[in-house]
């Protein structure tokens, strides 16, 4: 979320076909379609919680408005209880309950970290917040509008398996798993196929693939050695940014991610880059 305003500064001027193959929160998706021309939108992620949360949000709104309702209420009454309750023994019956469980723990484990183990079972621990706001009516009711109004495609699958329809002039944002810059930030395990090593070196080869059909891509990661070398062939600018993740708040401050481009529209003064502010998007989570 923290780099949309970074990414509209960098984004081709015309957007026809537009992909977003490591959902996530989606918020430059929403972003977009607030303030570009109506384009045509490929929204997927390799989460099934994840892609299941959207379409529920999109179809069943209110349903899940009452869920997470519930979840608050109950919650409050013994915040750790109830979350390991939901997280370990809580089996939901329906695809509304199953979104309502995810984002009811995005907004209750700790720092807001999705990982999972090797079984593919959910296990962050509880974060430590006062009276969290489960319930977010107001945005889901705009989020659910938005995706109905602009009808993006939305599917669970592997990027590669999104990014092998791109073609000549389409816009990609990829929005990996980031490559740990320290052994506390390891969180690779997003699904239960780990996104290490090699699995980066693969997407550097995707993006080099979609270069050579004229597709533009711009993909953010970790300020780390292994990224640069990676991406060496391309513009690379180094952005300030704020990580959650950092059990420390005060390590989350002055801290720098990467935003890589194949195409050529990069912002040369840091000094332009330090002075824009970051945007409060809509996101599912």
């Amino acid at each position: 979320k923290g780099l949309v305003g970074i990414l509209d500064k960098l984004t081709p001027n015309n957007i026809e076909r537009y992909f977003e193959p490591f959902l996530g929160s989606g918020a430059f998706f929403f972003y977009l379609v607030q303030t570009r021309k109506k384009f045509k939108a490929i929204l997927s992620d390799s989460n099934f919680d994840l892609i299941n949360t959207y379409m529920e949000v999109r179809d069943n709104v209110n349903e899940l408005i009452g869920i997470l309702q519930e979840h608050q209420e109950n919650y409050y009454k013994n915040m750790e209880k109830y979350y390991y309750h939901i997280r370990d023994e809580y089996v939901s019956k329906n695809n509304t309950e199953l979104a309502g469980r995810f984002i009811f723990l995005n907004k209750s484990c700790f720092n807001g970290l999705y990982r999972v183990n090797k079984s593919g079972n959910f296990n962050v621990p509880h974060g430590r917040y006062i009276n969290p706001k489960i319930c977010n009516r107001e945005k889901l009711i705009e989020c659910s509008e938005l995706l109905r109004i602009y009808e993006p495609e939305i599917s669970c699958k592997a990027y590669k398996n999104a990014t092998s329809k791109c073609e000549n002039n389409d816009f990609i944002y990829f929005d990996p798993p980031y490559y740990p810059i320290s052994k506390t930030s390891n969180f690779t395990d997003y699904t239960k196929e780990s996104f290490g090593i090699f699995e980066h070196s693969e997407l550097a080869k995707e993006v080099e693939r979609l270069g050579y059909v004229g597709a533009n891509v711009i993909l953010s990661n970790s300020n780390s050695d292994y990224i640069k070398t990676l991406y060496k062939r391309y513009d690379i600018i180094k952005v300030r940014s704020s990580r959650n993740i950092n059990c420390n708040s005060k390590k989350r401050k002055d801290h720098y991610d990467l935003v890589i481009l194949n195409y050529d529209k990069k912002i040369k003064d840091e000094k332009i880059i330090s002075k824009i502010k970051s945007i409060n998007t809509k996101s599912i989570i």
